[in-house]
């Protein structure tokens, strides 16, 4: 397991393989005291490495160190985007089914990404590769306006950008400088969703959408936005059905076999469906939390289940609508003063509300552009999406995270 304990998520996936009776190997860049004890716990070994992300020379120290240790593994797995091609580098190393070199470039470089898919004739934005300044604005030229312009190998919304203009252009490639390699691609009005499935041996387990609200792109370029995602109970409307067809097809075009995906798309005024990006790994931003709720389930033991034994066993039906509401500091100071406006729509519809986890008043605040949960999130889940989507609403216009 790569990354056993980071980000987030990471241990609880690493304590579901143990659970499952898996013998567990970590490999990462902590050390082993900073390891939270639910994951020293759940692994079996654990080799720090100076540098994660020095590919070959980890994948080398990897294998020496399993055969010093008389070792044979079986799988080698990473939830966490900067890990995926290290983690492909590592099968092809050991011989270990799974998610090849080539496929997972395919995840990892967008332009590759979309070339895979446009070939499979699957409708995505029309996009180009850029290295240069010059190569932007000849691909923004082609594209025309409005057009987004995002990492290559990016994850979430960092260091993307919108220009409507070509005005608009010059700040953005100032502020991507650092940026050795982009996609330019066509903007798609619409509402932003979530496809994220659970596959083993090439089949779907399970499936999610979630609706962003706003896209995230506005939520990062607006700090006093709340951010929400609603894992949707009701997959078949036909306003979902066209992009749950469209995951499907990506899966099945990019050759995934076994994990967690994550992919993104957009509906049109129009109501087509438009391939966005996908990861081969689970949603950040505690998404599948949001699923658990949900299901009633448990996920993080679904996918380890599914990786072990190609099912799972567990009840996954989604019986509500789950929101997850991001909340972020207001005011200019540096520490958490005060929580404002929860207590009244928890005596309203507190029954809705079974997940709550705020800084702490006298916390230091945290940093919005790096953190997704903000200075605290909130899950409501209802069987009616318009109730639930209401009192999300609400905490996320009402609820004030006060730093004074």
């Amino acid at each position: 397991m790569i990354s056993p304990g980071f980000p987030a998520d990471m241990p609880l996936f690493t304590r579901a393989l143990a659970q499952f009776g898996a013998e567990v190997y970590g490999i990462g860049d902590q050390p082993p005291a900073g390891l939270a004890p639910e994951v020293a716990g759940a692994l079996t070994a654990y080799l720090p490495v100076a540098d994660l992300w020095d590919e070959d020379a980890t994948v080398e120290t990897v294998a020496e160190w399993l055969d010093s240790r008389h070792e044979q593994v079986d799988r080698v797995e990473c939830l966490w985007e900067p890990g995926v091609l290290l983690a492909a580098k590592l099968r092809t190393r050991l011989g270990l089914p799974g998610l090849t070199v080539d496929q997972a470039v395919a995840f990892r470089d967008k332009e590759t990404m979309k070339q895979v898919l446009d070939a499979a004739g699957i409708r995505t934005p029309h996009h180009y590769r850029a290295n240069t300044e010059s190569e932007v604005r000849e691909a923004a030229e082609r594209i025309g306006y409005p057009l987004i312009v995002k990492p290559i190998d990016g994850a979430g919304s960092a260091d993307t950008y919108t220009a409507r203009t070509a005005d608009e252009l010059d700040p953005i490639l100032a502020a991507i400088g650092h940026v050795p390699e982009v996609s330019v691609e066509e903007f798609i009005e619409g509402e932003e969703y979530t496809y994220d499935t659970i596959c083993a041996d090439g089949e779907i387990l399970f499936e999610n959408v979630a609706w962003y609200r706003p896209k995230p792109l506005v939520a990062r370029l607006n700090p006093w936005i709340s951010q929400t995602a609603t894992c949707l109970a009701d997959l078949d409307t036909p306003e979902i059905s066209v992009g749950v067809e469209l995951g499907r097809r990506v899966i099945e075009a990019l050759g995934f076999e076994s994990g967690f995906t994550h992919m993104e798309w957009f509906r049109t005024p129009e109501g087509e469906a438009v391939f966005g990006e996908i990861g081969a790994r689970s949603p950040g931003g505690r998404l599948t939390h949001g699923m658990n709720l949900a299901c009633d389930a448990d996920l993080f033991t679904g996918w380890a289940e599914a990786i072990c034994t190609g099912r799972i066993s567990q009840q996954t039906t989604r019986r509500y609508n789950a929101a997850l509401v991001f909340k972020r500091a207001v005011g200019a100071g540096t520490h958490i003063t005060g929580i404002e406006g929860l207590d009244p729509i928890l005596i309203e519809h507190g029954q809705h509300i079974p997940l709550i986890d705020m800084v702490a008043v006298g916390a230091p605040r945290r940093d919005w552009r790096k953190v997704v949960t903000g200075d605290g999130w909130m899950v409501v889940r209802h069987p009616d999406l318009t109730t639930t989507l209401q009192i999300a609403d609400r905490l996320a216009s009402e609820v004030r995270v006060v730093a004074e």
